[in-house]
């Protein structure tokens, strides 16, 4: 007997018809489940109860049946949870604390104490003056020492470097704000032009040393592996490399940095636009002790670790999904110490103030092993 599709098709349609009835009140019943579980201050997930529906469904299956079936319904676990985080979430600390300091609704400040690395010149200087109008700026040798000095109060905020569109994250400041309570509630996107600059009167063929930050030296790769015969010594920043240079008696040493540096430090510039690509952006964070929140927002930020498993990832990733929450940035870093864990790292786009989203990091706070809730603030479009 020939089979004829668009009878097969019909009949799927009808059967989808079902399914979609079927899930409609699977989704009722849910927020049933989650009003139950608010009354008695139950947690949305229920890992047992989720296992126990699977192995049900499962029993009998062969493998590949069972692995399908898990897929879809782990899938549906989730578009619940999510469901449910959004009814529950307002009872947490972390939903009502974002709240309170969202509605204090106070203006951002125009002037205050932050901290910066380097020296004058340095690009966390001119990414600090685009987020604030007159900031007091203290310099610091080192990024902990940034995190040190907003963590003790001697400055009310700091301004970071944290990924560089090039030669991608710096580790330092990523791996130090998963270990403070530091909150970011602002961040600019600063388009980086790397210059090499030396004393008056020297040229390029002069040249034997180039001092930078190693971020600005990864992304200049090109320009210096075509000038491998010039040695290369990583500073602690672009602008110090360029003090130094000022400062020292030698005339066959470089610094790669702003070009502001050149005018600043009286050099001459020998060569502009040394990065790799015309495309170069650096995202510098600004970091507050206090939990603080300055419309208009336009991002999230958090970091979690999960289960070292198949599917645990899967598993947070499709609750924001399921809530239609466009992640734009995930990145993994392996946790020291232990065994093939990894911290991730992760920012969404947000119109406003999300509520559904803040419930459910309300949520994934009490469900995984360590959730860390990083800010909601502007990015600063430049």
């Amino acid at each position: 007997m020939e089979l004829d599709l668009g009878e097969i098709r019909k009949n799927i349609d009808l059967t989808d018809d079902e399914i979609a009835k079927l899930f409609w009140h699977r989704m009722e019943l849910c927020e049933n489940v989650a009003r139950y579980k608010m009354l008695h201050l139950k947690n949305v997930r229920d890992s047992s109860r989720e296992q126990a529906i699977i192995d049900r469904l499962t029993d009998g299956r062969n493998e590949a049946d069972s692995r399908s079936l898990s897929l879809l319904y782990n899938t549906i676990f989730e578009i619940s949870r999510a469901r449910q985080s959004s009814m529950m979430g307002t009872s947490s600390k972390l939903f009502s604390d974002v709240v309170d300091a969202y509605e204090k609704n106070a203006d951002f400040p125009l002037s205050a104490s932050v901290a910066c690395q380097g020296v004058e010149g340095a690009y966390s200087q001119i990414a600090c003056k685009k987020i604030f109008k007159d900031p007091k700026i203290l310099y610091f040798e080192n990024f902990e020492s940034v995190f040190k000095s907003v963590e003790s109060g001697l400055c009310r905020y700091g301004v970071l470097p944290f990924e560089n569109s090039i030669h991608g994250s710096v580790t330092e400041v990523y791996d130090m704000l998963s270990k403070t309570d530091l909150k970011v509630i602002k961040s600019v996107k600063l388009p980086i032009h790397h210059a090499l600059v030396a004393k008056k009167g020297t040229s390029l063929s002069d040249i034997t040393e180039i001092f930078s930050h190693r971020q600005a030296i990864g992304q200049c790769s090109e320009f210096l592996s075509a000038n491998k015969k010039i040695k290369v010594t990583v500073s602690e920043n672009t602008a110090a490399a360029a003090k130094m240079v000022s400062q020292s008696e030698r005339k066959d040493i470089a610094a790669i940095s702003s070009e502001n540096c050149a005018e600043l430090y009286d050099l001459d510039i020998l060569k502009k636009d040394l990065q790799n690509s015309s495309v170069n952006f650096t995202m510098f964070y600004c970091v507050s002790k206090e939990l603080e929140v300055y419309r208009p927002i336009n991002k999230a930020a958090f970091m979690f670790n999960i289960e070292n498993k198949a599917g645990a990832l899967f598993s947070v990733l499709a609750q924001f999904a399921a809530m239609g929450v466009n992640l734009t940035k995930i990145e993994s870093r392996p946790i020291s110490g232990r065994d093939f864990e990894f911290m991730f790292y992760a920012e969404a786009d947000t119109d406003g103030l999300d509520k559904n989203m803040l419930a459910l990091f309300s949520e994934l706070e009490k469900s995984l092993a360590f959730f860390k809730f990083i800010g909601v603030y502007e990015e600063i479009k430049i």
